[in-house]
């Protein structure tokens, strides 16, 4: 029976052991993920399966199971492989059966040669997605949680010694910018007699691409590859992450955590070049570009490959939650119903934190933890219902008041990002995806998000200036993701819309000039003189348990379902009606839809799943007081509203 070794450290013996057993019967490509499904279950398996996120890829052993948390950024064409293949003894004819799956390059034994037109030779079909870390800016607390979390030990290996051990990122692209020396260090090991396309590649392999087009790289005179995060600053490793089932089921933005087979290997580099050498010769024989070449095939030094056997669609990115909270697991509903349990001292513990983090401010307080946990439910024809965007107006501006702000909220979700409005980064920053057909990929942009990221836009640093034709682009397109919650990404000749659902917050001085489903004034009841130190104490006078269900409380109520009973409707569209009979112009359709969404967050802050009459008549308090705020600052000011 095979250890806990084997699985992790060499799953293709597994898979070739299941092979072995079932061939040529086709059921033992499922027989392989049903192993590795329940091995993962037993016993936390999953925190011993060592996670790319989180381990140097240099640390990991090549062709050992691997987790990866990650976003498709973009999917290229599908595929073919060599499922099954045969190879031959030339000297006595023996024939063996081989499997190509979770394999960049097809292996076979000494002394024997692939036979590519054996009657036994399957030809499949995978899906590469490009996928990179989950787009963040700077949430080491969620990391540091990941890696408390996990069980995975994992060093240099001792036993194991790749050519690129240890090797750095800078030695990597020299390498890869010069693969002669890549094919003097293997010469010693190769055994393939020159010029027999039949014999196998270092060591005796020969790769399983049957579209040799996808696997060409030009890397003698290219600049250094460029990674496409989305982000800037961002860190990690991006992967082409190769699927072999169900892949119609995802999609661009999804966030997903695979576990496969990671594959590193330096051959990889190797074929890519001789097939880019052989396609000079003659260029019908590859119709890609040099630099589609490149993207699609980057050194696996520095976009390592994952061979997919499960993957998952993640609920949510927080390490503190279960992984999926819609299973009738017990542990899971156990879990939840002692956190709900505990709800009210939580929920009132963070407005405290919140109401001093917004200098004093109860009511903005109130607002921002309503924003924290809403989230687009459901959409009719282009309406995204949920959504609930807030403009803190009234921010003091000298004191980097926003930056600070943001630094506590990062603390509270799992991905956020701070954009700071100005003329020059509207006019400079790329926000919208486009594609570039010469290198046949999706060029990622700013707004080429996860779903439920927090997006704080700082407008307290605005100045005048103009805005060109970029700019007013990049306005335009924070303008739709507020309103319709989608972007429109750029494909040159036409626009493709992709829906989203990232909480946006907007702070300013006076009203917005972006959209925004709810405007709350803000009222500082103290103003301390160094903001940076106050905001500073804040964080280190919170105990880190404390945190940690802060961070379960903003992520679990978005998961929650909601509903209204017809008898709470009647009486909410009767409310309604006799607000209009007092003051049919204060009071619009779009005032009863606000109400409605304030108290259904008002409810799921509360942990209540359904609408009462109490919370009802709560949100029209908190609605009240809100738009007497705004008119009392009109009064002041004449033109905030």
């Amino acid at each position: 029976m095979p250890c806990v070794g084997d699985w992790l450290n060499s799953p293709l013996s597994i898979v070739q052991g299941i092979f072995a057993q079932n061939a040529p019967n086709s059921d033992w490509e499922k027989k392989v993920t049903e192993y590795f499904k329940e091995k993962l279950k037993e016993n936390n398996a999953t925190n011993w399966v060592p996670s790319l996120n989180d381990v140097p890829v240099h640390y990991l052993k090549p062709n050992s199971l691997v987790k990866f948390r990650c976003m498709i950024q973009d999917m290229f064409d599908p595929e073919f492989y060599m499922g099954v293949y045969e190879t031959v003894d030339p000297n006595t004819n023996a024939r063996v059966l081989h499997f190509g799956k979770y394999r960049d390059v097809a292996e076979c034994g000494p002394q024997q040669e692939i036979d590519v037109n054996s009657s036994q030779t399957v030809t499949s079909e995978r899906q590469t997605f490009y996928c990179v870390p989950v787009p963040v800016c700077g949430s080491l607390t969620r990391s540091q949680a990941y890696v408390s979390a996990s069980q995975a030990r994992v060093s240099p290996s001792t036993s194991y010694t790749p050519s690129r051990h240890k090797r750095s990122y800078e030695e990597d692209e020299d390498m890869d910018l010069h693969p002669s020396k890549q094919k003097e260090q293997h010469m010693g090991k190769s055994c393939c007699s020159g010029g027999d396309i039949h014999g196998c590649v270092e060591p005796k392999r020969l790769e399983t691409e049957a579209s040799a087009g996808h696997h060409g790289i030009s890397p003698n005179c290219s600049p250094p590859l460029d990674l496409n995060f989305p982000l800037p600053g961002e860190k990690g490793p991006a992967c082409l992450v190769k699927v072999y089932e169900s892949w119609e089921s995802f999609k661009v933005n999804d966030v997903l955590e695979v576990f496969g087979v990671l594959s590193v290997d330096p051959v990889l580099s190797i074929i890519n070049s001789e097939e880019r050498d052989s396609s000079t010769l003659d260029p019908m024989e590859c119709m890609d570009t040099a630099e589609e070449q490149r993207v699609h095939s980057p050194p696996a030094s520095l976009v390592p490959r994952i061979h997919v056997i499960l993957a998952q669609k993640l609920q949510h990115i927080n390490p503190l939650l279960p992984a999926c909270l819609n299973e009738e697991e017990s542990k899971t509903c156990e879990f939840v119903s002692n956190f709900m349990s505990e709800l009210s001292p939580v929920r009132a513990e963070l407005l405290g934190f919140l109401t001093h983090a917004l200098l004093g401010d109860s009511l903005a307080a109130e607002y921002l933890i309503l924003h924290l946990i809403s989230t687009v439910y459901a959409r009719r024809d282009v309406l995204p219902l949920g959504k609930f965007t807030v403009n803190l107006s009234g921010c003091p501006r000298s004191s980097a008041f926003t930056e600070h702000l943001y630094r506590l909220i990062q603390q509270l979700v799992p991905a956020s990002y701070h954009l700071r409005m100005s003329i020059e980064s509207m006019n400079h920053s790329r926000f919208i995806p486009h594609k570039d057909y010469t290198a046949n990929r999706l060029v990622s942009g700013l707004l080429q998000l996860a779903s439920s990221t927090s997006l704080v836009i700082d407008e307290t640093q605005l100045e005048q200036g103009q805005l060109d034709t970029a700019g007013v682009h990049n306005v335009t397109a924070l303008g739709n993701l507020i309103t319709w919650q989608k972007v429109d990404y750029d494909f040159n000749y036409h626009r493709m819309e992709f829906p989203c659902n990232i909480n946006v917050l907007i702070t300013s001085e006076g009203r917005s000039l972006l959209p925004s489903d709810c405007q709350v004034h803000l009222q500082p009841q103290i103003m301390p003189p160094n903001m940076e130190e106050y905001m500073s104490s804040l964080l280190t006078a919170v105990l880190p348990s404390v945190l940690n269900k802060f961070r379960i409380y903003l992520s679990l109520l978005r998961l929650l379902d909601y509903s209204i009973s017809d008898e709470v409707t009647k009486a909410v569209e009767e409310d309604f009606v006799e607000m209009r009979k007092n003051n049919p112009e204060s009071v619009t359709a779009d005032d009863l839809h606000k109400m409605l969404l304030v108290a259904r967050f008002l409810s799921l802050s509360a942990g209540q799943t359904t609408l009462s009459r109490e919370r009802w008549l709560r949100a029209k308090q908190l609605e009240a007081l809100r738009k007497a705020r705004l008119q009392q600052q009109k009064c002041v000011n004449g033109n905030e509203l």
